[in-house]
């Protein structure tokens, strides 16, 4: 059962809502956007000088999950376009619980901004470090062991300098 599975609320007052909360913890920068080609939404902002990124995948009205309804049978395109509609409320109600809670968690001491946003924190080549961590932790994670550099993906295209610390052999 996914949170806010059922919510009435529209996509529009969700996406005030979270530039609203963003605003209230001093957040500046604001930037939220839709592609509706990859069917992808983005929510970015600054915050403690870095640079945030949600990216948030949307229904696919053309994915067979919305094609039925919860007996089996086919939907009308009308009744496929209400399904697709309620998900994508039900994930920007989501985006907004998952925010409110990291930032509740900072601002009651539980974690540092860094601990809890970190997979989100755009690195200067416009990479989350959540995109660049996670083939590295796949990797250790298969082989069973520690990578000597952390970070070999960040690193390739930039100046081995770039990164205080880390240098790569190409």
């Amino acid at each position: 059962m996914a949170f806010a599975e059922n919510t009435a609320v529209p996509v529009e007052r969700s996406r005030a809502e979270i530039e609203k909360l963003l605003k209230k913890h001093g957040c500046s920068k604001f930037l939220v956007g839709n592609d509706d080609e990859t069917h992808r939404a983005m929510v970015q902002f600054q915050a403690k000088n870095r640079i945030v990124r949600f990216l948030v995948t949307l229904p696919d009205p053309k994915d067979k999950l919305y094609s039925k309804d919860r007996n089996g049978w086919m939907l009308s395109p009308s009744g496929v376009q209400k399904k697709v509609e309620q998900a994508e409320r039900q994930r920007w109600r989501a985006l907004l619980l998952v925010i409110k809670a990291k930032l509740e968690s900072v601002e009651s001491h539980i974690a540092t901004f860094e601990e809890e946003f970190m997979a989100q924190i755009v690195m200067p080549n416009d990479r989350t470090v959540g995109e660049l961590m996670t083939p590295v932790i796949e990797r250790a994670y298969t082989s069973g062991a520690m990578p000597r550099v952390m970070l070999p993906e960040a690193v390739k295209d930039e100046q081995p300098a770039a990164i205080e610390g880390v240098t790569v052999k190409h």
